[in-house]
């Protein structure tokens, strides 16, 4: 009997030590794994080998359409740039090319089309059939947004969120296994409650990019951080508060990919109390970031100014009364080591043509994510 019991300890602890190893196993290879710097572009594909590409895991096309219930591309240009972008694997041969459909404006029919299984089984074989035809790696899903709606009128219901799972699992049923799949979404507390089943949903795809920018700060026209990394007591949205929430509902970490910005909100009639930080004014325009830093000078009357806490940086111009928020090179540094800290999956920026050609943002994610 002592002997039996004698075995039974043995085999016990051996099966205890085996899956702890493989447990530590699993975390290794998490760890381990590259961080993945993914880059939109939207743009006329001119200048797209000016940057360094090298630094770069994803390259995301920006954007297909749909055609009735077909993803298709917009014109013959975009066909002559999707081509350029696969085009470059040969020169970089790490280099994971993605076609994102949708975008800001470019999902009017969406709620409609993948509301039934004809729709959501036409539209897939459609992805299909263009990443083979075009050689792509996958595909990147932008609807803004399942449930709460988003551009204009668009048309949005309580019915988008299954619709999008449903969505997203005939997209990994269709595909072959290598094909990429991921999404992009909100980082506001509304989306992130209503528009995604994220239990359902994350096990089928390969990442999601959180679209950590254009985040709002207080209402009433109240200027703010629209790229904040950390809460503060002037402003509640920021990229920290969205992935904690992703975090203490399941989502796992080394599929979020942390969100910066390459452009800028421009806001004026702002007055000069707290440097224009936290006070009424009106959008005027967005300003990417290489024309920023020749444009917004403090030779032109732009002084520089960092919130510590909330980790971002803001200008303000006392004598135009302009306030302009956005990422710079300390900013996106900032979240590319708080992905390195988090065991996030990477960090993703809007847009890669924002940028400049060297010594930019992305050199300054490059040589946080090269340490």
């Amino acid at each position: 009997m002592q002997k039996g019991i004698l075995i039974i300890a043995i085999i016990f602890c051996f099966l205890q030590c085996s899956f702890s190893n493989e447990q530590q196993t699993k975390q290794i290879d998490v760890a381990v794994e590259p961080l993945k710097v993914v880059a939109f572009y939207k743009g006329d594909g001119l200048d797209i080998e000016q940057y360094e590409l090298g630094k770069l895991t994803h390259l995301i096309f920006c954007f297909t359409y749909l055609d009735g219930n077909k993803m298709t591309i917009k014109n013959e240009a975009d066909t002559g740039i999707l081509k350029q972008f696969v085009a470059l694997k040969n020169k970089y041969p790490k280099l994971q090319v993605l076609i994102s459909f949708g975008g800001w404006g470019g999902c009017e029919t969406c709620s409609d089309v993948f509301s039934t299984d004809a729709g959501r089984k036409e539209f897939v074989a459609s992805v299909k059939e263009m990443l083979e035809y075009y050689h792509a790696d996958g595909i990147d899903l932008d609807w803004e947004s399942p449930v709460i709606g988003g551009y204009k009128n668009h048309k949005a219901s309580n019915a988008d969120k299954d619709n999008f799972t449903a969505l997203v699992k005939e997209l990994r049923i269709s595909l072959p296994a290598e094909s990429e799949i991921s999404f992009d979404a909100n980082s506001f507390n509304e989306y992130l409650q209503l528009s995604i089943d994220w239990q359902a949903v994350m096990p089928l795809v390969d990442f999601v990019n959180l679209m950590t920018y254009g985040l709002p700060a207080n209402k009433g026209g109240i200027t703010g951080h629209h790229a904040a990394l950390y809460s503060s007591s002037s402003q509640i949205e920021s990229a920290d508060k969205a992935i904690k929430t992703l975090d203490s509902i399941g989502v796992p970490m080394h599929k979020v990919i942390i969100g910066a910005a390459f452009y800028s909100f421009v806001v004026e009639n702002v007055d000069s109390i707290n440097n224009g930080l936290g006070r009424k004014g009106k959008f005027k325009t967005n300003i990417n970031y290489n024309k920023l830093i020749t444009d917004y000078t403090e030779t032109k009357g732009y002084h520089y100014y960092w919130d510590s806490i909330a980790q971002a940086p803001f200008l303000y111009n006392k004598q135009l009364q302009v306030f302009v928020t956005y990422d710079d090179k300390k900013s996106v540094a900032a979240k590319t080591q708080y992905a390195i800290d988090k065991n996030l999956g990477g960090i993703m920026f809007w847009k890669l043509n924002g940028d400049t050609y060297f010594n930019g943002l992305l050199s300054a994610i490059d040589s946080v994510a090269q340490m």
